[in-house]
């Protein structure tokens, strides 16, 4: 089957595309505590979906670097657009994550270092810049309630990342300092999610994968809050919120399902993934087992992701513009 792609294919990877970074990145840190349990073939998986996390990272940075330079109005406009906006923050997300991971599969490098400092400071500036975008003069009240969604969540509360590697990589200070920039921002950007949906309602139906979003910031604060000391009970309580906010976002899958796959889907990912971290965080040695076959049903999940988002590469269907019928 000959792919579909138009020469200006580029243009239609947006900033969201690196959501499938952050959830192979996830998948890889959640196998790497499955290593107490399944041993060597665990680790051979970690190492497989790391893999695949940094070659689909540096695909993704060539196609954005390309994009900009071939179109940059197109690029302007994806930084300008109310809701995609506060995908800038997937991209030195994901570079904090796949420093994670290597940290977790084979120690500290400079490698590692470099890139959880440049993916750190960037995703410190992408949070004020996008934070910023509220101050401006003459926004309108649509165009506010309209970024409102579990979206923002990325920048916002993105800044916990940095401490699931920072204190091996011996940068505690800085990974504190952003832990409590997100543990503080978290119950605002939930509160203005929650007030949206009283005044506006949900959001549109292709955002409806987003809603699971809202798992990621208690279960990777209590990832990271382990990381710098955080008392178990702590962790544990964060655990629960991620339950609750699971079994909460459940309420859409079905409307998910319904619609064409497209590149949203993959907000499912990451959250899912590190909701699984945190299980295995918890448990005891033995008693395990309900957390490995969460395990395994959200490695199902991503590898759904990665199947149907290869299938609508080589349909073309994902490289669509906005409002054009993708594949279903």
């Amino acid at each position: 089957m000959t792919p579909r792609w138009r020469v200006s294919a580029v243009q239609q990877v947006t900033l969201a595309w690196f959501a499938m970074v952050m959830g192979l990145s996830g998948l890889a840190l959640a196998w790497h505590r499955a290593v107490p349990w399944w041993g060597a073939w665990a680790l051979d998986v970690a190492w497989v979906v790391g893999g695949l996390a940094a070659l689909i990272l540096g695909l993704l940075v060539l196609a954005m670097l390309a994009k900009a330079w071939r179109y940059p109005d197109a690029w302007r406009e994806d930084l300008a657009h109310p809701v995609r906006h506060v995908f800038i923050a997937a991209v030195p997300s994901s570079f904090v994550l796949l420093s994670t991971v290597m940290v977790a599969l084979q120690g500290a490098s400079p490698l590692a270092e470099a890139l959880w400092m440049g993916g750190a400071a960037s995703l410190f500036v992408a949070t004020v810049w996008v934070a910023q975008r509220w101050l401006r003069p003459g926004l309108s009240v649509e165009a506010f309630w309209s970024a409102m969604t579990p979206a923002l969540f990325i920048p916002v509360v993105g800044n916990v990342l940095p401490a699931l590697a920072g204190m091996a990589l011996g940068h505690p200070v800085w990974a504190s300092m952003q832990y409590a920039l997100a543990a503080v921002l978290w119950p605002v950007a939930l509160t203005l999610v929650w007030v949206r949906i009283g005044m506006v309602g949900l959001w549109p139906q292709p955002m409806l994968p987003a809603t699971f979003v809202t798992i990621a910031p208690p279960a990777v604060l209590g990832l990271s809050g382990a990381q710098l000391g955080a008392p178990e009970w702590l962790v544990q309580m964060a655990w629960g919120l991620a339950l609750f906010f699971t079994l909460w976002s459940m309420g859409v899958a079905r409307r998910c399902l319904a619609q064409p796959f497209s590149i949203a889907f993959w907000g499912l990912s990451f959250p899912l993934a590190a909701s699984a971290s945190l299980s295995l965080q918890l448990v005891p040695h033995a008693q395990g087992a309900w957390a490995l076959a969460w395990l395994l049903g959200i490695t199902v999940v991503i590898l759904w992701l990665l199947w149907r988002t290869f299938f609508g590469l080589v349909q073309g269907g994902l490289l669509q513009p906005e409002g054009r019928p993708r594949v279903g």
